[in-house]
């Protein structure tokens, strides 16, 4: 899945090549990509207006349009935006076309993916937590939300409404860094590790931005380059490989239907 460096990136790709530009056509190839308002409304509503601006909030890459209102797109588990391809993908839900003849696809095999067309972009991302890379997002903050909360340390941090933009993988690797067992419970965290995790989880999204995302599966940039953030994980996606510490083959769990990878000799401890 996208998570906060890939919609990152794939920001910061599409900024020199979108702003400024206006939408001149859409074409709604899966209906169900659509989720306000209806797709007439949608088409016709985009069509004519003038991208201003482009951000990111969470998992969340939101187009600011010359009109007030804003396109809202979550690419979800396999979502991916493709900027000018030679051919339009098979797995295209939606095209955008701009007043400069160049086009925008959103493919998605897995067809989860979703967009809105909304004036208020609360009424979207006003539910998600803090952006872990924002200057407010202190060890302080991050105390607080974890003091609360019993559930496992690693599904706290994947959960949106209480941080934004961490997602499965990056939980592995800031927990790595933390020498942070992901099955503690969240509130048994000292204030030394609260502020090592707070540490980590910066470190590990700021070095993945660098890297332009990780390409673990379906993620590609808007111009078909792949990430490179993957070539440096510690744990993410290597079970049973060594740990680039001290070498214990890397372990593989399920943690509420996601897999979860830890070194059991650099992250010690129990669920209590």
């Amino acid at each position: 899945m996208p998570e906060l460096p890939e919609v990152e990136t794939i920001k910061n790709d599409l900024l020199p090549t979108v702003v400024g530009h206006r939408f001149t056509r859409v074409d709604i190839l899966d209906p169900e990509i659509v989720r306000q308002p209806g797709i007439a409304e949608f088409c016709h509503r985009l069509v004519g207006q003038r991208v201003e601006g482009l951000e990111r909030r969470g998992k969340y890459l939101i187009f600011r349009l010359s009109s007030g209102a804003a396109l809202i797109l979550h690419l979800k588990m396999s979502g991916s935006l493709l900027f000018n391809p030679r051919q339009i993908d098979p797995y295209a839900r939606a095209v955008f076309y701009f007043d400069d003849g160049s086009r925008l696809v959103f493919a998605d095999p897995r067809r989860f993916g979703v967009m809105w067309l909304v004036e208020d972009v609360e009424t979207v991302v006003g539910k998600l937590g803090p952006e872990p890379l924002a200057p407010g997002f202190t060890p302080e903050v991050l105390l607080k939300l974890l003091s609360q909360r019993r559930a496992p340390i690693k599904a706290v941090l994947c959960d949106q409404d209480l941080i934004a933009g961490i997602g499965n993988m990056y939980a592995d690797e800031a927990l790595f860094r933390a020498n942070i067992h992901p099955l503690r419970r969240a509130n048994s965290l000292c204030w030394r590790e609260v502020k090592r995790l707070h540490s980590a989880i910066r470190q590990v999204l700021e070095t993945a931005i660098g890297n332009k995302g990780a390409s673990t599966d379906t993620y590609v940039r808007p111009d078909g380059q792949l990430g490179t953030a993957h070539s440096s994980f510690c744990v993410a996606h290597r079970g049973g490989e060594p740990c680039p510490v001290c070498g214990t083959p890397v372990e593989r769990i399920a943690l509420r239907n996601r897999g979860t990878y830890f070194c059991p000799r650099c992250q010690p401890g129990s669920p209590s």
